[in-house]
């Protein structure tokens, strides 16, 4: 009978007062499935690699983004292959034109504004804008350092829009080529390595170049100290957004290779900022001279001749 009352069941009270009364109980907690368990401390090391993953743009968030907006992809000969490339709002445009100009040290700007949706519409309007920012620009710069001079005579140079235009936008898709093929490359060789792809790339130059077109507008100021200034200040902060977008991409790899991809990737931005200035701005008018000067001493060199 003893063994069949200690078969009963029991009704317990509160927790914290059975162990209270009892602390060697040994308790066994039982968990609802529908409940979201607690979040557990993880090894060492794990937050070193979400910090990394936050900074690449690695972690699950992008897959579960890229998998939920999949689609079905159209053939590259169709308008809406296209299509996709400039399906982009205002808001997103603004947003990362102002990452471009003010760049957040330790932040990655392909994961705060890239990532999620890639676009060719801001870069191919942003580079439109410069070049001919640039050509109008230097056209008023040499007019406004001739102005009053009686053997100056303006005339428009709409070969600087061509000229213009090509370096920019030569400068916007080959240079992210070359990068993103050494990115694939070194990927390859160094399994830690993250490559973007290559309308990330592109995105992230074309993003980049907008802090000169306001730069290039102010470059009709006459005064070569402000022109540097200028050129300083921009080259400073669109140096710095390619070099934290990319730093993290190579920062696994060999310590010299990765430091001489960012010194390239930089030296080659201040090769445009530094050549547009000094050919579209600094670079002296000697072709303006009117007619009328140039037939006396024609006049003069053929009676010595003779």
């Amino acid at each position: 009978m003893a063994a069949v009352d200690d078969l009963r069941f029991e009704e317990f009270g509160d927790t914290a007062t059975s162990l209270a009364a009892n602390p060697d109980t040994t308790t066994i907690s039982i968990e609802d499935p529908g409940e979201t368990p607690k979040h557990q401390p993880g090894p060492p090391g794990g937050s070193r690699r979400e910090e990394d993953d936050e900074l690449l743009g690695n972690d699950d968030s992008d897959k579960t983004e890229l998998l939920a907006g999949q689609k079905k992809s159209s053939p590259f000969w169709t308008f809406e292959y296209y299509q996709t490339f400039f399906d982009v709002d205002t808001y997103q445009v603004f947003d990362r034109i102002k990452g471009s100009l003010l760049p957040i040290p330790g932040k990655n700007f392909v994961r705060l504004y890239i990532r999620s949706n890639p676009d060719l519409y801001g870069p191919f309007w942003i580079c439109a804008t410069l070049v001919f920012a640039i050509a109008i620009s230097g056209n008023l710069s040499n007019f406004l350092i001739h102005l009053g001079r009686k053997t100056y005579h303006y005339v428009p140079e709409f070969r600087k829009v061509s000229i213009a235009a090509t370096v920019i936008y030569a400068y916007a898709w080959l240079v992210p080529l070359a990068l993103w093929g050494f990115l694939v490359w070194r990927n390859s060789k160094v399994m830690n390595i993250v490559s973007y792809s290559f309308l990330e790339i592109v995105c992230v130059y074309g993003y980049s170049l907008f802090i000169y077109i306001p730069t290039a507008i102010l470059w009709i100021i006459p005064q070569k100290v402000v022109r540097w200034i200028l050129v300083t200040i921009a080259l400073g902060i669109s140096g710095s957004v390619l070099a934290m977008t990319f730093w993290p991409a190579v920062r696994e790899d060999n310590r010299r290779i990765a430091l001489a991809t960012i010194v390239t990737i930089v030296l080659l931005h201040m090769l445009l900022s530094v050549g547009c200035l000094a050919y579209f701005f600094d670079a002296p008018e000697m072709d303006h001279l009117p007619t009328s000067t140039a037939a006396p001493n024609q006049t003069v060199a053929a009676a010595k001749s003779s």
